[in-house]
């Protein structure tokens, strides 16, 4: 699967990179989670178990040796992100302004370099320094153990984990699932288009029979959602502000369920965090489940009631 994915995200990259990418082992390209590149750094390959850095000669090693690397400088580092842009940067200026952009095949591009501000927000960013390419890929079926433990699915559900913990792989499941065997209607915000992967209108990911939301803010698109699509269900991605707490009470006033994510490892962390509380007590969230850690992506560690987790 992930195989797949590695050889999507090649093609979006441009032969440069892609040539050099395409001779790293197999082993690695199956384990690979994020690709970095760096202006004038070694290219780094983040897999689950290590990170791994390519030498001039096309091996791959653990650590930077005292030898020639495979670096990016800044006019290799601007060609990618013109290839990555479909050589149309103007056209991804809405995402890039966010700070990243989605590719075909669901891959979502991390973006750093100088913001150019105006109005005190950010409208920009020029003069590229880093590019993190986050490979994405699907595990149908990795949330029926989620599934399993909830009576009814339309009861709240708050899935936490830290980073790269799998929290978005299971919303995406959850959303299909829900949205077909369950036939819940289910809209899902789909803020950074991250959970369908949207690449020009189309889902590149399966998420059933969803209504998505792409690139909505969650206040707007829980609005729009509660005012034109009647949903049984509205699923989003990491919450934690202020806003969210009150799109969620407005959502569970509407007596629409909400099933969302949130960066938070553990029941005693979660409990030290106000904005959590405040989510928690809204009575918005039936269960709270927690997940692994990045080499057990997607993996249920537990799964409580919220009125037992606060006893």
């Amino acid at each position: 699967m992930i195989n797949n994915s590695f050889n999507s995200v090649l093609q979006s990259l441009g032969p440069f990179l892609g040539s050099k990418l395409k001779a790293i082992p197999d082993k690695i390209k199956d384990n690979l989670l994020e690709i970095r590149l760096r202006v004038n750094k070694p290219v780094a390959l983040c897999c689950i178990d290590d990170t791994y850095y390519i030498t001039d000669n096309s091996c791959v090693t653990n650590t930077i040796l005292n030898q020639p690397m495979f670096t990016i400088g800044s006019r290799e580092l601007q060609e990618i992100f013109n290839t990555i842009c479909c050589f149309s940067v103007y056209s991804k200026q809405n995402e890039i302004k966010n700070g990243y952009v989605t590719i075909k095949g669901g891959h979502r591009i991390g973006i750093c370099g100088t913001a150019v501000i105006e109005n005190n927000s950010i409208i920009n960013i020029r003069n590229i320094s880093s590019i993190n390419i986050r490979i994405s890929s699907e595990h149908k079926g990795c949330s029926k153990q989620i599934l399993s433990k909830i009576k009814d699915v339309r009861s709240g559900l708050l899935i936490c984990g830290a980073p790269c913990s799998g929290k978005t792989t299971i919303l995406r499941d959850l959303a299909r699932l829900l949205s077909t065997e369950y036939k819940k209607k289910v809209a899902l915000i789909d803020q950074r288009s991250e959970i369908a992967a949207t690449y020009k209108g189309v889902s590149q990911y399966d998420v059933g029979m969803c209504d998505v939301l792409n690139c909505y803010s969650k206040n707007d698109g829980f609005d729009q959602s509660l005012r034109c699509l009647s949903p049984d269900i509205i699923i989003c991605d990491e919450i934690g502000t202020s806003q969210d707490v009150s799109s969620l009470e407005n959502s569970m006033n509407s007596g629409v369920s909400v099933i969302a994510s949130a960066h938070c490892t553990s029941p005693k962390e979660l409990k030290s965090k106000p904005q959590f509380n405040r989510l928690v007590s809204s009575g918005a969230f039936t269960y709270v489940a927690f997940l692994g850690n990045k080499i057990n992506v997607g993996q249920l560690v537990s799964i409580v009631k919220t009125n037992e987790l606060y006893n």
